[in-house]
């Protein structure tokens, strides 16, 4: 992967300790999803996650059938964990005193409560990590107004507000693609010698609908799959391009979709993951390995769609297949987010620095602009112009 060059205040990526350290900023918030930790959790967490749908809690236990196939634990909250533990250990090896937080959007350790503890504890310059490389409404713009709805709840109760500012999208990011490089490389390792070589790449992420994706990104972006589109393409270039010069085989590979919910009439993504196996059987493709590129971590969405729907789907017709982990708390990608925070840092002091990334995109925005990723119903959010 090629780096780009160091100044006294940013290193170069993966590499050295950092110089310029972290102010204005004085704490690292991970803002996620949540997910539930037992049986008695799953349809709480679920009432969070569709609150103001009006879904009956008798469909919620349907719905939460995935998680109880699980003995009802999801596995985000573990993976975050690990990530907490590998950024503490990357920033502490490296010199970066700036404490890290953890909060969920939808379950313990909810987002307000993290945000009331960092405020007493005197914070008052935050930089945000969110769990989604990507822009779109529910991968940005919902976690800004979850900060803002957490903000203000901060406010009415009397406590100082601290400003919050979110790390740019990581998706083009090295130490994002080169984990997800290695990862398809393993994947491709687990498949039997006779299909290996004529194995094809399946890159997968959320389905959203498509005027979702139409709207992604700033008004710039926006057209069909908008920037949510586009930056999954640049990804999956990226991690096929290398892991084509790894092996020297130019496999055939495609964006698809998975995890789509929703009235049935509404459009979205397409293809999904299971049609998409039955098409590559269909045009004789000996294997595919499925490459989460839109996940960071291998939680509920991808053990469920993808370690159990597809491959039971690929079983079935017979078609060998293989899954690439996700970048999860990969050292590489815990350098990725001190190099960003560093990166953001020595910006807001006003000083001049690279900005690392590959591929034809370059690097993402850091305030998110008027018109970027527009909700249906606006609502207030943070760490951006509107």
């Amino acid at each position: 992967m090629p780096e780009q060059s160091p100044t006294p205040d940013t290193p170069a990526p993966g590499t050295g300790t950092p110089t310029g350290g972290p102010a204005p900023y004085d704490a690292l918030l991970l803002l996620s999803f949540g997910g539930p930790e037992g049986p008695d959790d799953v349809v709480p967490f679920l009432e969070n996650v569709t609150r103001g749908r009006g879904i009956p809690r008798e469909r919620l236990k349907e719905v939460g059938r995935h998680y109880f196939l699980f003995g009802g634990v999801s596995p985000i909250n573990a993976q975050n964990r690990e990530l907490l533990d590998a950024l503490r250990k990357d920033f502490a090896d490296h010199g970066l005193d700036l404490p890290v937080f953890w909060g969920n959007r939808n379950w313990a350790p909810y987002l307000t409560d993290t945000l009331r503890e960092m405020s007493d504890a005197g914070h008052r310059r935050v930089l945000v990590l969110a769990t989604s490389a990507y822009a779109s409404y529910s991968g940005c713009r919902q976690y800004r107004e979850n900060l803002a709805a957490a903000l203000a709840a901060l406010g009415a109760e009397g406590r100082a507000v601290p400003q919050v500012d979110k790390l740019r999208h990581y998706f083009n990011h090295p130490g994002f693609v080169a984990p997800m490089a290695d990862a398809t490389l393993a994947a491709l390792a687990e498949l039997p010698p006779e299909v290996r070589a004529g194995a094809r790449l399946a890159f997968t992420t959320h389905s959203i609908p498509t005027a979702a994706a139409d709207t992604s990104g700033p008004v710039g972006d926006h057209g069909d799959g908008g920037a949510y589109v586009a930056q999954h393409l640049d990804t999956a270039r990226l991690v096929a391009d290398a892991v084509r010069a790894a092996d020297g085989v130019d496999r055939p590979w495609e964006l698809v979709y998975q995890s789509r919910s929703g009235a049935p009439t509404v459009p979205w993504l397409e293809p999904d993951i299971c049609d998409h196996l039955e098409q590559q059987h269909a045009d004789g493709a000996p294997a595919v390995v499925m490459v989460p590129i839109g996940f960071v971590s291998d939680h509920m969405e991808v053990k469920y769609d993808l370690d159990t729907e597809a491959a039971a789907k690929a079983a079935e017709i017979g078609l060998p297949v293989a899954r690439a982990a996700t970048v999860g708390a990969d050292p590489r990608f815990a350098a990725a987010v001190r190099e960003l925070v560093l990166e953001r840092a020595a910006t807001e002091r006003g000083q001049a620095v690279p900005r690392c990334a590959l591929g034809a995109l370059g690097a993402s925005h850091d305030v998110c602009p008027r018109g970027c990723c527009p909700a249906r119903t606006p609502l207030p959010a943070a760490a951006g112009l509107d």
